[in-house]
């Protein structure tokens, strides 16, 4: 029986993969060992996030507290991960059984329904770019996580912007101008 002839260079790899590899691979973790260890405090210390950062959505309102939203739905559309429903409503001028007025925002309609799924939502700012009025803007919150599938589908109640000195719970007239031009033009009184 002939044996073949065997090659020095197979051989000489063999010890190579047997011995150097585990080697060069523990060589990774020895290098790791000795540096010191970046931990994260992070319930307890949270970090500022960068200043375009893309966190919980965010309805806008105007100086007098009307709501920016036209209910145009454009937002709803942009969403690739179907995350928003809005439905739209008219406005009115005519005053209620009460007296009051039935305006939300200066335009001739208001989102009456809004609502954003954030167990959907990819958090990727399609529905900012799409707002034509400004009223959904992102802001820097990124703790978004519930123990309630259902805490998670945020309505316009959560969504909107507090109402900050000087501004009035809508529903009310136009206080800064004459008509929506006014409002988008920024000539406000």
């Amino acid at each position: 029986m002939s044996e073949s002839p065997q090659n020095p260079g197979q051989e000489s790899k063999g010890i190579k993969e047997s011995f150097w590899d585990p080697i060069a691979g523990f060589g990774v973790t020895f290098r790791t060992m000795f540096k010191k260890v970046v931990t994260e405090q992070y319930p307890f210390e949270k970090l500022p996030t960068a200043p375009r950062f893309h966190g919980r959505h965010q309805l806008n309102r105007w100086p007098d507290g009307l709501e920016k939203c036209i209910g145009c739905e454009l937002c709803a559309w942009a969403c690739p991960a179907d995350a928003i429903y809005v439905e739209g409503a008219s406005n009115s001028d005519a005053p209620d059984a009460d007296g009051n007025s039935q305006r939300f925002s200066p335009g001739e309609r208001y989102g009456r329904v809004y609502q954003i799924n954030y167990l959907r939502c990819i958090l990727c700012g399609l529905c900012i770019e799409a707002c034509p009025t400004r009223a959904l803007t992102m802001t820097n919150e990124y703790e978004l996580a519930d123990d309630n599938r259902a805490d998670l589908i945020y309505e316009k109640s959560d969504l909107l912007a507090p109402l900050l000195p000087g501004m009035e719970q809508p529903p009310h007239p136009m206080r800064l101008g004459d008509d929506e031009g006014d409002y988008y033009r920024g000539t406000t009184r």
